[in-house]
């Protein structure tokens, strides 16, 4: 019997034949498949390693009382109680991977499932659903790859290629990453380092000192998925601290712009209690589609950033909201932070002009009475750490140095 063994997440009850092909195909590959039942309703089908009915006890019910609650609801408490069972036999080495397979419904639950499993597992869904705009939402913070079914499930030259592939490929991860073994005490310390092209030149500098001593360094770019990940990340305890660089999707969160990452971002370093340095990094501006900004927002200054991307300055009403905003969720801290303001400018764009929708020229980016405003907000309403106003731009060595020094200190400490 192999030993590695990859858990494979299925409705039973609607493509059984399809998940003892992929069960087949694991063995083939050489691991153990653990098959685990989706199902949202009691059935005659059988194979399952891990029942519908064990699911639904470890999320807080019974399968059969499952069938008087509505699909939505019943699928809460399968996608629960699954994601507990999943941690559960990935923690005691029971399973090195997990490989998914489904529609819409069945996407869906699966990916929340393996969400709940760290980075770097092995996780692969074979989705009807894979090539939708909807795919954003499934994968989410997580490296869940996945692969279009091309056809929907059915056991035919097509689809058994398809579902071979996915089970080859998550196998031999799950080889490999056993092969491999587990991660090293002597890893270095990973440092998390929020990024945009507007904020460059300061991310690069810190990012070339902190690998110069020792450091390991990761890049998430602020664009929405990149904060979300962030968040996971801090939250899972893979980070050991924090260089806020780049807080700019709080901005899209305040106007619903393209790049928020949510309620939680800004949240998971301080609830972990993890030294960070925070800075405004391209809070200047918001996001939104060329063609799709929001007909409220019509008399607004912007700049045209590329074919897709149009950018809205942020005004004097947002800079105090985000003032208000940064404090009430830093305040909540239970570890020791600092925030850095560069006076001189929050991103690149200080450069440049700003234009109507139309494209007419509308004044100047660098607005620096408009920007201090959230620095004054700021520290009216912190309650805690320490806050620093530099005479600098933002992409400034200088001001790079700075960040970092602080954050050296913070992990002194």
């Amino acid at each position: 019997m192999a030993d590695v063994a990859v858990a494979v997440l299925a409705t039973l009850d609607s493509k059984g034949a399809e998940a003892q092909f992929v069960c087949e195909a694991l063995t083939r590959a050489g691991v153990q498949p653990r098959l685990i039942d989706l199902s949202l309703r009691p059935h005659t089908v059988e194979g399952a390693d891990i029942t519908g009915g064990e699911l639904a006890q470890a999320g807080g019910a019974s399968w059969d009382g499952l069938a008087e609650l509505d699909r939505n609801r019943a699928a809460e408490i399968m996608v629960a109680g699954g994601a507990s069972i999943l941690r559960e036999r990935f923690r005691s080495g029971d399973i090195g991977g997990v490989i998914g397979l489904g529609g819409a419904n069945g996407t869906s639950m699966a990916c929340s499932m393996m969400r709940a499993l760290p980075p770097l597992v092995p996780k692969a869904m074979v989705s009807a659903v894979a090539a939708t705009a909807a795919v954003q939402w499934y994968v989410a913070e997580s490296d869940i790859i996945m692969f279009p079914s091309i056809g929907d499930f059915t056991l035919n030259r097509i689809t058994r290629g398809v579902l071979e592939n996915a089970a080859n490929a998550v196998a031999a991860m799950a080889l490999a990453r056993a092969a491999n073994g587990a991660k090293v005490a002597e890893d270095p310390p990973l440092i998390g380092i929020s990024s945009f092209g507007g904020t460059a030149g300061c991310v690069d500098r810190v990012t070339e000192r902190l690998l110069a001593l020792g450091y390991e360094v990761i890049h998430f770019h602020a664009s929405g998925p990149g904060g979300k990940a962030l968040e996971s990340l801090a939250q899972q305890g893979e980070l050991a601290g924090v260089i806020d660089i780049t807080t700019h999707e709080l901005t899209d969160l305040l106007v619903d712009g393209v790049y928020s990452a949510g309620e939680t971002r800004l949240t998971s370093a301080s609830a972990a209690g993890l030294p960070q340095v925070i800075v405004p990094g391209a809070i200047d501006h918001s996001n939104f589609w060329v063609g799709m900004v929001p007909e409220k927002f019509a008399d607004r200054e912007f700049f045209q950033y590329n074919a897709q991307n149009i950018l809205m300055r942020t005004n004097r009403e947002e800079c105090a909201a985000l003032g208000r905003l940064m404090a009430a969720r830093l305040n909540q801290s239970k570890g020791d932070f600092e925030v850095l303001i560069p006076k001189r400018g929050y991103s690149e764009h200080t450069k440049r002009r700003t234009h109507d929708l139309a494209g007419n020229d509308a004044g100047t980016w660098d607005q620096p009475d408009v920007d201090g405003i959230f620095a004054t907000v700021l520290r009216e309403h912190l309650e805690k750490g320490r806050l620093q106003e530099l005479d600098l731009h933002i992409n400034d060595p200088e001001f790079a140095d700075a960040c970092l020094d602080s954050f050296l200190r913070l992990m002194k400490a």
